[in-house]
Parts: C-alpha cells; sequence; structure tokens
C-alpha cells in the first residue's frame, strides 16, 4: 500500500478515471462498483440532485450522456486529496466530459461536433471507499455550445476553459500536509476578507491584491463566463454577485462547507456553501425577488509564489433559477422548439 492515504486515495480514483477516458458502460459500471460503497450518495447538480448507490448514479446521470455523445471521454486537469476541517479524506478532480453530440440530451437539441462540458467532482472516502460523491456539471456551457442557451449572455468570457497554467494539477504524492494546509489557509485567510464587504462599503477592505496575482484568471461557470486580473474579477463577477445579494456571508451558520489543500492547490466543497438572498438587481439578469437561496459552488484554487493565479469555479446556477421560480429547461424547450431534436448521422466521409 502507498505510505500515505491521500495518494493511495488518488491511486484509487484512479481506475474510474482511466474507465472513463475511455467510457463504455461496462468499463464505467464496474469502476464505479469497485470504487464506492452500494449505498453511496451521489450528489449532482439540477436537475438529477440525489442518487443513492453506484448503480443508480449510472442509470440517472452517465446512460444518457452516453446515449447522446457516444464516443464520450473523460479528461483531468486537477487531481488533489487531503483532509478537511474535519477529518474527513476527499479528492476532488477538475476536467470535462466530451464527445461528438449526436442525439438530444436534457432537450438540448444535438449539434453533430465535438461539445465539451466542464466539471468539478469530488469524492469522500472513508475505509478505503467513496461515501459520498459531489459534483457540478456545466450543463450551460452544453446549452451555449449548441446555440440553445435561453437565459441572459454572460458578463465574463466564454470559452474552452484551460487547465492549470504550470500542466501540474494531477498533484503526485507523496502528500504533504504542511504544504496543502498553508495553501488551504491562504485561501481561508482571502475569504475571510472578502466577507468583509459590504460591512465596510470600501472595496479596499478586501485587500485583493495582497491575495490575488495581479495576472490572476478567474475561471467562472458558463453564464458568468472567465475574467481576468483583478480589475475583471471585479467587473465580470464580484460587483454584480455583491450588488444582488449583499447579505452574503452572513448565514454561515446554516452551512457546512469542505476546504482541503494538496500542493498548491485547494478545493472546496459543501452542498450547499452559501446562502444569501437576491434582493437587487445587476447579477444573471434576475428580478431581486427578495428570496432567500442556497449556492452550491465546487471550486480548486492555484497559488504561485504567495498568490492566486487561478481560480476554477463552478456554481450549480441551474439550481439558482429554479429556487428563483425559472425554469430553465422550459425555456430551452420553447426557446429550441423549431429545432430537430432527432439523432444525427453523421457520414464516415469514406465517399466523396
Amino acid at each position: 500500500m502507498t505510505a500515505d492515504k491521500h495518494t493511495h486515495h488518488k491511486e484509487l480514483i484512479k481506475a474510474f478515471r482511466d474507465a472513463s477516458y475511455n467510457f463504455s458502460e461496462e468499463g464505467v459500471r464496474k469502476a464505479l462498483g469497485d470504487l464506492a460503497t452500494p449505498d453511496a450518495v451521489f450528489r449532482l447538480c439540477h436537475p438529477f440532485g440525489d442518487m443513492t448507490g453506484p448503480d443508480d448514479f449510472y442509470a440517472n446521470a452517465y446512460g444518457g450522456l452516453l446515449e447522446a455523445w457516444p464516443d464520450l471521454e473523460r479528461r483531468d486537469y486537477i487531481v488533489m486529496a487531503g483532509p478537511d476541517e474535519f477529518d474527513n479524506d476527499w479528492v476532488g478532480c477538475g476536467g470535462y466530459y466530451t464527445g461528438v453530440f449526436t442525439g438530444p440530451w436534457l432537450d438540448i437539441p444535438p449539434t453533430g461536433h465535438q461539445v465539451a462540458m466542464r466539471y468539478h467532482e469530488f469524492f469522500r472516502f472513508d475505509g478505503g471507499k467513496v461515501v459520498e460523491y459531489q459534483a457540478l456539471w456545466d450543463i450551460p456551457e452544453v446549452m451555449m455550445q449548441a446555440n440553445a442557451w435561453p437565459m441572459a449572455p454572460s458578463l465574463g468570457r466564454e470559452w474552452h476553459v484551460p487547465g492549470p497554467a504550470t500542466s501540474d494539477g494531477l498533484v503526485a504524492g507523496p502528500y504533504d500536509a504542511e504544504k496543502g494546509q498553508a495553501t488551504c489557509q491562504h485561501i481561508l485567510d482571502m475569504l475571510e476578507h472578502l466577507k468583509r464587504h459590504p460591512n465596510d462599503p470600501d472595496p479596499r477592505s478586501m485587500e485583493l491584491d495582497d491575495f490575488w496575482h495581479e495576472r490572476m484568471s478567474w475561471y467562472g461557470p458558463a453564464g458568468i463566463g472567465t475574467a481576468r486580473g483583478v480589475a475583471g474579477f471585479r467587473n465580470w463577477h464580484q460587483i454584480p454577485f455583491l450588488s444582488g445579494m449583499p447579505d452574503r456571508g452572513q448565514f454561515e451558520d446554516e452551512i457546512t462547507y469542505h476546504f482541503f489543500g494538496d500542493g498548491d492547490y485547494a478545493a472546496v466543497t459543501g452542498w450547499p456553501d452559501m446562502i444569501q438572498s437576491v434582493t437587487h438587481d445587476g447579477w444573471l439578469g434576475i428580478a431581486p425577488a427578495g428570496k432567500k437561496i442556497t449556492l452550491k459552488s465546487l471550486d480548486f484554487w492555484r497559488v504561485e509564489n504567495g498568490k492566486i493565479r487561478e481560480n476554477w469555479v463552478l456554481v450549480d446556477l441551474l439550481d439558482v433559477y429554479r429556487q428563483l421560480g425559472v425554469d430553465v429547461f422550459g425555456r430551452l424547450r420553447e426557446f429550441n422548439k423549431a429545432r430537430s431534436m432527432a439523432r444525427l448521422n453523421i457520414p464516415d466521409g469514406m465517399s466523396l
């Protein structure tokens, strides 16, 4: 057995990752069955919800995706592990699923072209088995690639979000507890400074320049988009976010989140990990309903020379809309009702 359990957990995840790279129903079902307990809880973004056990998860999540993308392929660019503040052991994976979109999926029309969907997937281990999975798939990203997104356009840049600039996101062992904790603490300190606003209305109170690299990239979910530099982060994400929900950070006693670090990387997962109220205009083009909502935000950070250089963020925006009474999938069907939902047969290119 590997010398430390966190490196061992990453090795256990590798069989599932390998099976998902050359995706087949038989291979992935077996890998999931080997990885997780029969009663493991699988928590996935809206519209999937919670599922119990690997078989239920495969049938309800992967089955339809594989039918729509027959050459489905998983690509990880971040794999990290570590303990959270409650002594739970996690592995966090970030990357994207890709394949040729030839059949409808979740009422999204097929394109006949390669598409990509980002994911952040977190696996909690106990006794050498996964007992809980928390994950967000960036479904709005697929809608956008199909020209089927029925909601407001993003303020940030929509593109194919890259992996780490340093190409070291598959963090190798052995696990360095001291370094992982230091990276994690940098993120926790940064978040504590963010919470100074709006009690202190001066934006300088958050001291962003002390924590974020001047060339930082904030890779937000589809629907918000990417922001570059502190000014981009403020303009394309932070100002609209805080303007729409100024009570951010006031309900921490109602949530549980899990932070862990590994090398220069840190991660957080929670189900949910934010609660706040949409009381003002400015965020996602959503009318201020005055309603308190929960947000699931699953993030990775990379620290370089003492500052955050990259931050990958996924938020369950479809669930946010749902809580505010907006049926994005209903609007999707109306928006695309004149488009064909038939399966596409792509010629093999062997005849002129």
